[in-house]
């Protein structure tokens, strides 16, 4: 890999990322953009390419993945941007991360790859014990039990279906299936299907799929057409900021919501459509990252053991260290565990921790041909360990201030094009005077060699690997100066 990445950078421009004293990639020393325009001639042409097969309406640019390193994304036009977006929150050590490319030169592992098994029925023998060493090893606290799944859609999807059983198990105690049940869930029709609703929140993104998009409020151009059910909808927190000067407000705005879950929870009951389910994001990421207090989680918390309702904190995008904890559930000193916590992205494969009661207590309820991919575990079993010799929770929290307090003092700088900054850890966004406002500063961003993405109407997000530091971010935020100057 350095070789190539010597054919595009001078020697001048480039120092030795500090990964680990195994690493010989490079990165840059800065952005550096070459066309006049990104995406360029060259990522056009294969725009239109992909065009004549696929709908290509969402592509920003093509990636030259062979030459991308570190915090850097380079692009077959030569222009390589140090990525904050790191493809939408799901690449946790960069691009070419040595460790995880000698995870594949072990032989054993590339059999792992090669011969992907149906996990469900046909396992490998060393299936079990990757469980156990590594994916229990980074079980959220109380939760015993893990499936696996693909991404973050299915793990919710399946997640939901889990918490219907469970939700019916309480209600039929041990009783078997009645012949009723069997023949009327077979035409889509109660007892068998029965009437239950799980509540989410506006503003909530929890995949696109049927049962998970009607959970999900963050854009409609994610539902249109598409039917949804008849499921409670509550509101989310709206804060205003800087926190600390709004604390009496923010806490009637938590206070407000959580009366409204209760009141929704009650409303569902009567209509014969019950609350089995609440689920929630920790930080509500493609919807706007709007963040709530941990009073607020806590209560939610109270409010579902009181009901008998599961709590599903959907982790999907705040997993995995950006938020300066492994769980970004950890910051709100929850008093028991979540039921349910769903994952994906940095994690490389999607699935849900859980306890013993969201176990069906019969085979292939919650099944499909994959049910996860060994070959995505082994890369996170390097990933885990590369996090904890490298310290990089330490290091996300250290870079995240820097980054933090450096948006802080844009805001003040230019507080009519900046406002309410927020998050933790790396895991940040800043709010603009309006989209199109929003949407020129993460264009000309691209154009100064900085990839970001935007999230709700009006939003920035920040979703750096968590090997970015502290002089990244000051790259970050220089350039970030000279955009909104231009402004």
């Amino acid at each position: 890999m350095r070789h190539l990445l010597l054919n595009t950078l001078t020697k001048q421009s480039v120092y030795r990322l500090g990964f680990n004293r195994y690493s010989t990639l490079q990165e840059p020393k800065e952005p550096i953009v070459k066309s006049k325009a990104i995406p360029g001639p060259k990522s056009l042409e294969l725009k239109n390419k992909l065009d004549a097969v696929q709908s290509t309406g969402t592509i920003q640019l093509f990636a030259d993945y062979e030459k991308s390193a570190g915090n850097y994304i380079c692009d077959v036009d030569g222009n390589v941007l140090l990525d904050v977006y790191t493809q939408i929150s799901s690449v946790p050590l960069g691009y070419n991360h040595p460790r995880l490319i000698n995870v594949f030169k072990d032989e054993n592992n590339l059999k792992t790859l090669i011969n992907r098994p149906a996990l469900g029925v046909f396992p490998g023998k060393e299936w079990p014990e990757k469980l156990h060493s590594i994916l229990m090893n980074i079980a959220p606290k109380g939760l015993n039990k893990i499936t696996t799944m693909m991404c973050g859609s299915c793990s919710n999807e399946n997640a939901y279906k889990s918490i219907f059983i469970w939700y019916q198990n309480k209600l039929r105690g041990k009783a078997a299936f009645t012949e009723q049940e069997k023949c009327s869930c077979m035409i889509n029709q109660a007892p068998g299907s029965p009437q239950l609703s799980i509540l989410s929140f506006k503003g909530a993104f929890h995949g696109r799929t049927l049962g998970a998009l009607s959970t999900t409020h963050s854009k409609y151009i994610h539902k249109i057409d598409v039917p949804s059910f008849d499921w409670p909808v509550a509101s989310f927190p709206q804060y205003k900021y800087p926190l600390d000067e709004n604390v009496a407000e923010n806490k009637k705005e938590d206070e407000k919501c959580l009366s409204e879950v209760e009141d929704l929870i009650e409303q569902y009951a009567k209509k014969s459509n019950p609350v089995a389910g609440v689920a929630v994001e920790p930080i509500q990421s493609e919807g706007g990252d709007n963040e709530a207090s941990p009073e607020f989680f806590r209560g939610l918390q109270s409010i579902c053991k009181k009901r008998g309702v599961a709590l599903l904190i959907d982790e999907v995008q705040t997993g995995g260290g950006g938020t300066g904890k492994f769980w970004c559930h950890e910051h709100f000193n929850f008093e028991q565990p979540p039921d349910v916590v769903t994952f994906s992205k940095k994690l490389q494969l999607g699935g849900y921790f859980h306890n013993d009661d969201f176990v069906p207590n019969e085979p292939y309820r919650i099944f499909n041909t994959w049910m996860g991919d060994p070959g995505k575990v082994l890369l996170l079993e390097e990933i885990i360990k590369v996090i904890q010799e490298e310290k990089l929770l330490a290091n996300v929290n250290e870079t995240g201030k820097v980054l933090k307090d450096g948006l802080l003092n844009l805001e003040k700088e230019f507080p009519t094009i900046l406002n309410s900054t927020r998050g933790r850890g790396t895991f940040l966004a800043i709010n603009c005077t309006n989209t199109s406002v929003r949407d020129r500063i993460i264009t000309a961003l691209r154009h100064t060699g900085v990839q970001t993405g935007g999230c709700g109407d009006i939003s920035i997000r920040f979703r750096p690997a968590l090997v970015f530091k502290k002089y990244h971010a000051n790259i970050v935020l220089d350039r970030l100066r000279t955009v909104l100057k231009s402004l």
